[in-house]
């Protein structure tokens, strides 16, 4: 009678398992359509230059739009940064000497995203991390 139950017990996690697994595999599929999807700035801006032409008659260019939100972004964050540090200094956690340096090392750093891969993009990020990492 045990065994039955210890067969039982086998048999249903092994089921679940393989449900799991090949739901996992099917959510990770990728569908081929390689196009990115609009960014939600993106759709924000859109629709602002419609209503912008619709009410006004003039044509708003989205890109200069972009660009000036993108400056605006950085203005805001090296603002937040330079906050952060003065608060650190206050504080007594770091020296001005040391804030400094941080700051002049994050002002001359690349612009490039910093991040392994982590970010999902859109795809599905199942037990194991990434599914690019599968592939």
């Amino acid at each position: 009678m045990w065994r039955s139950k210890k067969f039982i017990i086998a048999a249903v996690l092994a089921v679940t398992l393989l449900a799991g697994s090949i739901g996992g595999v099917v959510l990770a599929a990728d569908n081929g359509d390689e196009s990115e999807p609009a960014t939600r700035l993106e759709i924000i801006l859109d629709k602002v230059a419609a209503h912008y032409l619709e009410l006004t008659g003039e044509e708003l260019d989205t890109e200069a739009l972009k660009s000036a939100f993108q400056q605006a972004r950085d203005e805001i964050r090296a603002e937040a940064l330079h906050n952060y540090l003065d608060k650190l200094v206050e504080d007594g956690v770091i020296t001005q000497e040391e804030a400094d340096e941080w700051s002049s090392w994050w002002a001359s750093k690349p612009d490039t995203p910093i991040g392994f891969g982590l970010k999902s993009h859109g795809k599905f990020i199942g037990f194991c991390g990434p599914c690019f990492l599968i592939r």
